[in-house]
């Protein structure tokens, strides 16, 4: 009975200090609320510049749902089937087949990136076109805190340049063609920049594909994903038909062959039997079989290839995907970034978090430090 009553007096005890403690520590804040109260102000004023130096950029979206065209051409492609005795349902194209979830690392390798650096784009719709690259290099901002951190290193650079010969890249021409081989750094810089701006989100369950671009400018957002969305599909056809596509083309060269075979063949028979048509001798009798029967063999091997040819051409629609757009692009309105509301909100609570902290805390901590030391010089 003593022990409940000990307990019970405890657990007052305990959360009278915890009441009174808050109670302090609120004191503390309210008597120095003034200090509080300008830091905040401080910290509003400077989320306020940040959110106005910092660029708008806009962010532009297409969704694709990526399919396979083998359902849809399944039915022409079994009426070959049955035609010609071909087996076409070969599995090679679905394990060389480039799924969805390869489509981020595409879009973000160096040949998918300097195959967008001549895509032209307008900032306006009645301004003049200029390339990606350029407009990545010239007419991107940044924020003023980005050339005054930057602004040591530009010198540093300047100032060894006087004393280091020209990197053999600057004499590149700028004409010339991009070589993937061998990038440039400035061409490196561009490409990254790129790829950085570029978003490829896949949605596992709903079985779809969000691409997104981030610029500057909602007319450029808009040109460049519409770019990504048709280079993406153009990439994953010419993967996926590449060999469908050779063996079409092989299939077509035995056709021509074979038809240039029974032509021959059928103007061999043709003037054979004008010159010997009165004649009645077995030699001449036996000779017209054997041409006619070589016309005939030509003109069966020409039929074969020419359905080989459609089942070529079957095989090549089979394996070529399909992206039906659900979301086409769109000149986006409204900026996505910054969010300026939560940079006003964090600067005020960063500042505000700060000054708690200095008045409960480090107020304290350094009054305490300054007797010690204080202490220590009289006792010495």
């Amino acid at each position: 009975m003593n022990r409940n009553i000990s307990n019970d007096e405890n657990k007052i005890l305990r959360s009278g200090k915890a009441e009174m403690d808050w109670r302090i520590l609120y004191r503390k804040v309210w008597i120095s609320r003034k200090l509080f109260l300008m830091t905040c102000g401080i910290g509003a004023v400077i989320g306020i510049i940040i959110g106005i130096s910092i660029p708008k950029e806009y962010t532009a979206k297409i969704l694709i749902a990526p399919e396979n065209a083998r359902k849809s051409s399944s039915l022409g492609i079994n009426a070959l089937v049955a035609m010609t005795d071909v087996n076409v349902n070969s599995s090679t194209a679905d394990r060389d087949a480039i799924y969805p979830s390869l489509y981020p690392i595409i879009v973000n390798s160096t040949p998918f990136l300097i195959r967008l650096f001549e895509v032209k784009v307008h900032e306006q719709k009645d301004t003049a076109a200029i390339t990606l690259a350029q407009y990545v290099k010239e007419r991107q901002k940044t924020p003023w805190w980005n050339a005054v951190a930057s602004a040591p290193f530009r010198l540093m650079n300047r100032l060894l340049s006087l004393f280091r010969s020209a990197p053999k890249e600057e004499g590149k021409k700028k004409n010339t063609k991009t070589d993937i081989f061998r990038l440039t750094r400035e061409e490196i810089g561009i490409a990254g920049a790129i790829a950085s701006r570029i978003a490829v989100e896949i949605d596992q369950k709903k079985r779809v594909v969000t691409i997104s671009v981030t610029m500057q400018n909602p007319l450029v957002a808009a040109t460049v994903v519409d770019t990504v969305q048709a280079c993406l599909q153009e990439y994953v056809t010419e993967y996926r038909t590449s060999k469908a596509r050779r063996i079409l083309n092989y299939t077509e060269q035995l056709r021509n062959e074979a038809q240039t075979k029974y032509h021959e063949a059928q103007i061999q028979y043709a003037n054979y039997a004008d010159v010997n048509q009165k004649l009645v001798i077995q030699t001449s009798r036996a000779e017209l079989i054997r041409l006619q029967n070589e016309m005939n063999l030509a003109h069966s091997t020409y039929n074969q290839m020419e359905q080989q040819v459609l089942v070529a051409k079957a095989k090549v629609e089979k394996v070529t995907p399909i992206n039906a757009i659900i979301q086409p692009a769109q000149v986006p309105l409204n900026s996505s970034k910054p969010n300026k509301v939560l940079i006003f909100i964090g600067c005020i609570l960063l500042f505000g978090g700060g000054s708690v902290a200095w008045i409960l805390f480090v107020k304290d901590f350094m009054r305490n430090m300054k007797k010690d030391s204080l202490y220590t010089d009289e006792s010495q």
